[in-house]
């Protein structure tokens, strides 16, 4: 079997499990890619609600919760903790980004589906990980580069990584995603096409290669390695017959 047969095979059994037994399951945190096979398998476990979410508003990396309080009667609680790792001397410490932390936690000897984002912030990162493994890195991370650190574990909805939306405003031709997507990171409808092909567009939460659909009101759309915007409104016209979009876009 491949790396897809598997997990579409481990999502199924996970669905069943939370049905049959009444409890809330979950998946590891999971790539936008493999987040991608949902679709494939959407019809074989339709007889259960799923939600994914990742930590943060702006998480790609998401973990899918299968039931519902609605089902069960109980809310669920998605097994995310969010750690803080800071330098121990900031004058002294290497400018780390991304790679540098992401390297870090995996010279620990952890697998990459126990962590989701990392997001960095004056050269602290914040990382949501499961809950299972957050005590482990706290205990075992002491150096970052060759920056020695310090990590503790803190509340999901730190006000340091509250999103803040900006409003945007541009003509279109028409409605379409992928005219909107063309159009608001400045790139050739071919381009913006690409972006649907490597499944790197959501919609309302979902990878979406429906590159023609018609946005509405309060519709949410993401391009990864391009950031998370939300449909407003459309209204007013140039004299070109365009219409005016009015986008807002997470920061």
């Amino acid at each position: 079997m491949t790396d897809d047969q598997i997990l579409k095979a481990r999502l199924k059994d996970l669905a069943k499990t939370s049905y049959n037994q009444n409890i809330y399951t979950y998946s590891n945190f999971l790539s936008m890619e493999e987040q991608a096979l949902l679709d494939d398998i959407r019809d074989d476990i339709s007889y259960i609600k799923h939600t994914c979410f990742g930590g943060n508003e702006l998480s790609e990396r998401q973990i899918i919760e299968f039931g519902s309080e609605e089902e069960f009667g109980y809310p669920g609680h998605f097994p995310i903790a969010l750690i803080k790792i800071t330098p121990l001397l900031a004058k002294f410490s290497d400018d780390l980004n991304h790679r540098d932390f992401l390297g870090a936690l995996m010279n620990l000897g952890i697998e990459r589906n126990v962590l989701g984002d990392i997001l960095i912030k004056d050269n602290t990162a914040y990382v949501f990980c499961l809950e299972k493994i957050a005590d482990f890195i706290c205990d075992n991370l002491t150096k970052v580069k060759h920056t020695n650190v310090k990590c503790e574990i803190t509340r999901l909805d730190i006000p340091a990584l509250t999103p803040t939306l900006v409003d945007e405003e541009f003509p279109v031709a028409s409605l379409r995603l992928d005219g909107i997507i063309a159009s608001l990171i400045k790139c050739s409808r071919k381009e913006a096409l690409s972006l649907f092909e490597e499944k790197r567009v959501t919609l309302n939460g979902h990878i979406t290669g429906r590159n023609s659909t018609l946005l509405k009101a309060g519709d949410v759309f993401s391009i990864r390695g391009h950031g998370k915007f939300i449909f407003d409104h459309a209204g007013g016209n140039t004299r070109k017959g365009k219409v005016y979009v009015h986008i807002k876009r997470y920061i």
